[in-house]
């Protein structure tokens, strides 16, 4: 099922169409959908010469990047390096458009050294006269990044397009769970993320319980160790990352309290914890009214398969592999917890949905800032937080927005409470309120909305 790729695949055509040499740089972190969107793309059309690179030695991968060249060519050419296989490649695209895609390009870059400085001798002798429509593909962020994309990489510059794949958001579960409702699909989101690949284990036969236990309690499903396998992928040190993650997704949000929790010096977990943002592991957050870097930055998960399986799986191995009875441990374990779970991803599906709708009625104006903010209210000495705020530059109109995952209905008192707490920000001019429920409203409370010029949202909302 192709979904939520339109942009990506709307730029990739556009190009197509130019007739021209084109240099695609595509990169994201594996199981996010790049073969998918390439296979999508090069569909229907014939000159298409597709390697798929693994971890070889030199010979090896030539010989089987020789064996696709050879299959579309119908010939069998016996290449003696990889120059002279590009070279061939370059020139049949003299007279007709192709399409050469190197997926996991960095297996093949490893396997020889001089395949980046090959390339780029061969892009600036054939880009004037060349119809080559060349996508290089990656999983290893850093290397897409520090070794193609970087200034001093032999590649620099060379691109005539880049995309970096991100995770699906929250409204595209609207295709890929019909049968579930909109709680349940909010709920499935919070759990297996936005990556094609996670959400493609959910058996939509079955209820979440039976799915949370399918794929994150039985020790052969592909989901178990997923989190593991990622960062021993991209990382030198996965049990100190691991440690860091854990205690992040636990509760740990602020640098000096991670640093508590593993038992490392804080200007340390501070150097893992730039190399896991910039992996899109881990984000930090300052309150969003704040333009300079704050003492007060906190530190959350980036991904929601992320945040389940370290809260609820990687401390409780033990008890999942050595207890038959999956359905007892999940109730124990993971349900009693699940809503106070999800309450925090919720505040980001509202933030989604907002950047959705900037440019609609939906919401009061078109922002420039959005983000949570927190700080200490003077008077009372207390720490206070707004779920999100969002504000013109000019500080001209703020909206202040309560997210509410209860399983009651939320009142006037909600609304009061948010008011009040927009009074600890007094630059703004026009103020206006917004708060989006799991539940609904009071008739109370939409009356009062209405007459006020309130926004409400309610699930259906999110999804319309």
């Amino acid at each position: 099922m192709f979904i939520g790729r339109e942009k990506q695949l709307k730029f990739l055509e556009e190009r197509y169409q130019n007739g021209k040499f084109e240099f695609i740089v595509i990169r994201g972190r594996r199981r996010i959908g790049k073969s998918t969107l390439i296979k999508e793309f090069c569909k229907n059309k014939k000159d298409v010469i597709l390697y798929l690179a693994q971890e070889r030695n030199r010979k090896d991968s030539l010989v089987l990047f020789s064996k696709v060249v050879n299959q579309y060519l119908k010939n069998m050419a016996t290449y003696q390096d990889f120059q002279d296989l590009l070279i061939d490649i370059f020139e049949k695209s003299k007279k007709k458009r192709i399409i050469l895609v190197i997926d996991e390009f960095p297996y093949l870059a490893n396997s020889d050294k001089s395949i980046m400085s090959i390339l780029q001798n061969l892009i600036d002798e054939y880009k004037d006269k060349s119809k080559l429509y060349l996508i290089i593909c990656g999983s290893s962020i850093s290397f897409m990044e520090d070794e193609v994309l970087a200034y001093k990489a032999p590649l620099y510059g060379r691109c005539t397009g880049q995309m970096k794949i991100e995770q699906l958001y929250y409204s595209d579960m609207k295709e890929f769970f019909k049968n579930y409702s909109n709680e349940q699909k909010i709920i499935l989101y919070s759990i297996f993320g936005g990556v094609p690949a996670y959400l493609e284990t959910i058996n939509q036969k079955e209820n979440i319980e039976k799915n949370i236990i399918d794929n994150f309690m039985e020790i052969n499903s592909f989901l178990y160790e997923e989190p593991d396998a990622l960062l021993k992928e991209e990382l030198r040190e996965p049990a100190t990352y691991n440690s860091i993650i854990g205690a992040i997704a636990n509760g740990a949000s602020k640098i000096n309290e991670i640093s508590t929790k593993i038992g490392m010096e804080k200007d340390k977990v501070a150097v893992y914890l730039q190399k896991l943002i910039y992996l899109q592991i881990v984000k930090k957050e300052n309150p969003i009214t704040d333009e300079v870097m704050s003492k007060k930055s906190i530190y959350s998960l980036n991904d929601n398969l992320f945040k389940f399986w370290y809260r609820f799986i990687a401390n409780n191995k033990t008890l999942i592999e050595f207890n038959d009875n999956k359905k007892q441990v999940y109730q124990t374990l993971i349900l009693p917890n699940l809503n106070d779970y999800i309450g925090h991803i919720f505040e980001d599906i509202c933030k989604d949905y907002m950047l959705l709708h900037i440019s609609t009625n939906k919401i009061p104006f078109v922002f420039n800032q959005i983000g949570r903010w927190w700080g200490t209210n003077s008077i009372t000495k207390t720490e206070e937080e707004i779920d999100i705020v969002s504000f013109t530059n000019d500080n001209k109109n703020a909206f202040f927005v309560e997210c509410k995952w209860k399983n009651e209905k939320v009142g006037i008192n909600v609304l009061k409470e948010l008011i009040r707490k927009s009074e600890l920000l007094p630059q703004f001019q026009n103020k206006f309120y917004g708060i989006f429920s799991k539940s609904g409203f009071t008739q109370e409370l939409k009356d009062y909305a209405v007459q006020n010029n309130i926004y409400l949202y309610d699930l259906d909302d999110l999804y319309q």
